[in-house]
Order: C-alpha cells, then sequence, then structure tokens
C-alpha cells in the first residue's frame, strides 16, 4: 500500500496548510479533514510531513468539527461537574488526552474515559471528576493541537461519498494505516496510548485501520475534487 499512500500525500501537497491560528469561516460547510504532526515525517523519501488523522463529519458540520479539535469557542472552558469537557466532544483531544495522562502513569486516566455528555454517566459518577485537573489537561491538549498541528482538506459535499461503506473516509484511512514506509517517530506522544490501535498504527485513530485502500475510482474522486479547489 505503500505506492498509494505516497500518491495521497502527493496530490493533498498541492492544497494549502491551515495551521492555528485560522478563520473557521474560511472553510467548507462539508469536506475530508487530513492532520499533519509537527516531527512526524513520512517514508517516501525527504521530509515531507506525514498524515496522522483522517476524518470527516456529518451534514454540514466541518466548521464546527474543526473549531471543537482547536477548541476554538473559549466558552467550551466553561465547563463543571454537570457539563461535559471540551474532549467528550472530541475523540481527537480525548486521544492526546489519554496519551498525556498514561505517559504519566496517571490514575485519573479511568475518569478521562468516560463520556459526560450522556446523562446516565454525568448522574453516576460526576463526584469522580476533578474539574481543575480537568481544565489543565484541555489546556495542555489545546497548547499541542494549535502549536503541533496543521491540517488540509478537501470539499466534498455529498455526505454518502465521504461517509458509510462506499464513502472515502475508511479506504482513506486504510491508506495511510497499510503503509509500511509511514512510521511513527521514536518521540511520537501516540506511542503512550492506552488505545493498541494508535500505538501500532502510528495515526490518531482506532476505527476503519484495515479498510481497504483508496481504488481507481477514488482516485478519480480526490483529484476531481482537487482540481476544483486549487
Amino acid at each position: 500500500m505503500s505506492d498509494p499512500c505516497k500518491w495521497l500525500h502527493e496530490q493533498l501537497d498541492r492544497l494549502r496548510p491551515f495551521s492555528f491560528p485560522f478563520d473557521p469561516k474560511k472553510l467548507p460547510e462539508n469536506g475530508i479533514y487530513f492532520f499533519y504532526e509537527q516531527g512526524e515525517i513520512w517514508g517516501h523519501d525527504g521530509n515531507k510531513p506525514r498524515i496522522v488523522r483522517i476524518g470527516t463529519h456529518k451534514e454540514g458540520n466541518f466548521q464546527k468539527r474543526i473549531a471543537e479539535h482547536y477548541l476554538l469557542n473559549a466558552s467550551k472552558m466553561n465547563f463543571n461537574k454537570n457539563r461535559a469537557k471540551p474532549s467528550d466532544r472530541s475523540i481527537f483531544r480525548k486521544n492526546i488526552g489519554r496519551a498525556l495522562l498514561n505517559k504519566r502513569v496517571d490514575s485519573y486516566l479511568k475518569v478521562w474515559e468516560i463520556d459526560f455528555t450522556k446523562r446516565k454517566n454525568k448522574e453516576r459518577f460526576s463526584s469522580l471528576r476533578n474539574i481543575e485537573k480537568e481544565m489543565e489537561i484541555e489546556s495542555e491538549i489545546t497548547r499541542i493541537i494549535r502549536s503541533k498541528f496543521s491540517f488540509r482538506f478537501i470539499e466534498v459535499a455529498r455526505e454518502h461519498v465521504r461517509l458509510g461503506k462506499r464513502g472515502l473516509e475508511r479506504p482513506l484511512i486504510g491508506t495511510i494505516a497499510h503503509c509500511n514506509l509511514c512510521r511513527q517517530s521514536n518521540e511520537w506522544l501516540g506511542r503512550y496510548s492506552p488505545k493498541k490501535q494508535i500505538r501500532e498504527s502510528g495515526l490518531w485513530l482506532v476505527h476503519h485501520l484495515k479498510a481497504r485502500g483508496i481504488d481507481e475510482r477514488d482516485k478519480m474522486i480526490i483529484l476531481e475534487t482537487i482540481g476544483l479547489m486549487l
């Protein structure tokens, strides 16, 4: 799968990279995003950054998803024992927090894992929360994402082209996950993740890692999409 991976990286390199700060209003309503991480290099010769996460969203939600990852809305930090923390609404942030806590052998990881967007969890486990500690972790996650991550995207208007069994998300992830040349660095934070899928794949992902790679049909859609954006 190394050749499709190289092809995908090279095609995306034609697009503008975004890093913090940026205006979310300049992003599309619908699309697929590709995150890159400082210090993580592809394996196809040279020093190009490698893709470390691929994601999409439900209809019309692209700007919101990116904003949640970067925590562009400062009011989201005004959480309490009865209000979910930002990382409960962004699995990307959740996974970075997991790795940070696991690296420190911090027992709070068990509480961090709980999804407090769910009412039943609020009722049963809110007393376990240390809000001051969670705010410190959330602030650290925000600093890491804003300083170390950038992203590119392709604008894909139709949801069925992005999601589902025939959508692009799965084969895009499969293409990167199956590449035996693009590997994580020794310093990569994800090596400390409690999630085996993240540690072994070198990606901030746990789903679709075994999906098929992109085929010629997928390549045509990607090329057409990028062509319209240039």
